[in-house]
């Protein structure tokens, strides 16, 4: 993992503006940007490894591909604050709402490195499941949300307020890090396209990166006996 130095530890809140940009744009600009929650338990940081593009209704994998629904409406919201969701009713995901207002798109935080209240974000982990490492503390969309301790509670929460529950902070000087693409993780039909839609983003040699997996193949009902 890259050693952190005061001259590049983050410590700049992005404005609104900074997220009103093109997903892929604000995604590689998120690697290695710390996002910080505060909650009753404790705080927790983590360094961001890995995130894919969702680009709303030009991009056949996102919520918003058929428009606004309740379950989307953040994603046509203000960019900069979160999109949570709840998949397949077993875990949470947690989105950053990019562009602008009325088009919506977001960047899916995908995985990262646990930096501070590790203890806290181990915590979470073991009350919700098995926890191996300390690699695994955040290392995919539902271990993340759940060692930062963000679930539907947290949707809209503002990112640019520092003062708030969740908070981002990137080192402004420095560019986009050096990262990998590539197809994004569990994503079926049209939207599986590595070609079309190389959209996951990460950071090499992180151990903190989720294994990539594609999309389970949909069993067909069983034939009806006569």
């Amino acid at each position: 993992m890259a050693a952190m130095t005061a001259a590049t530890r983050p410590d700049h809140v992005p404005s609104r503006d900074w997220y009103q940009r093109d997903a892929h744009d604000v995604g590689a600009d998120l690697l290695g940007a710390h996002v910080t929650t505060r909650r009753p338990d404790g705080e927790v940081t983590v360094r961001l490894t890995e995130v894919e593009v969702y680009r709303g209704q030009a991009d056949p994998a996102s919520h918003a591909y058929r428009g606004p629904t309740a379950r989307n409406a953040a994603m046509f919201g203000e960019p900069g604050r979160l999109y949570v969701y709840r998949h397949l009713g077993l875990h949470h995901c947690v989105n950053v709402v990019t562009g602008p207002e009325g088009v919506a798109s977001a960047v899916l935080l995908r995985a990262g490195e646990v930096v501070a209240g590790i203890d806290v974000a181990g915590g979470r982990r073991r009350r919700a499941g098995v926890l191996r490492s300390d690699v695994d503390l955040a290392r995919g969309p539902a271990r993340l949300a759940v060692a930062l301790g963000l679930d539907l509670t947290a949707l809209r929460a503002d990112l640019t307020d520092p003062a708030g529950d969740v908070v981002v902070q990137r080192h402004p000087a420095v560019p986009a890090l050096p990262h990998v693409t590539g197809p994004r993780v569990g994503v079926s039909g049209e939207g599986a396209d590595a070609g079309r839609y190389p959209w996951r983003l990460w950071l090499p040699d992180e151990p903190t990166v989720s294994v990539y997996r594609p999309a389970a193949p949909r069993r067909r009902p069983a034939a009806r006996k006569a």
